[in-house]
């Protein structure tokens, strides 16, 4: 699993396009969960960490690795 905070999500639009963003990263399994009131999301799978934030950033949002 892994888990990244995400900024720049003000609604439920942008939990549809953070997901979609995500699904459409090599080795993401599943969207485990997108959560606008913490900030977060978390995949399982095995995607390069940088890849998925990279995704994120092409959509429009800020995104770092949790530790």
């Amino acid at each position: 699993m892994i888990e990244l905070k995400v900024e720049g999500m003000n609604c439920m639009h942008c939990v549809k396009a953070v997901t979609a963003a995500l699904s459409g990263v090599p080795g993401v399994t599943a969207v485990e969960e997108v959560s606008l009131e913490q900030g977060t999301a978390r995949v399982a799978g095995s995607p390069e960490p940088e890849a998925l934030v990279a995704a994120l950033q092409e959509a429009g949002y800020a995104a770092e690795l949790r530790a």
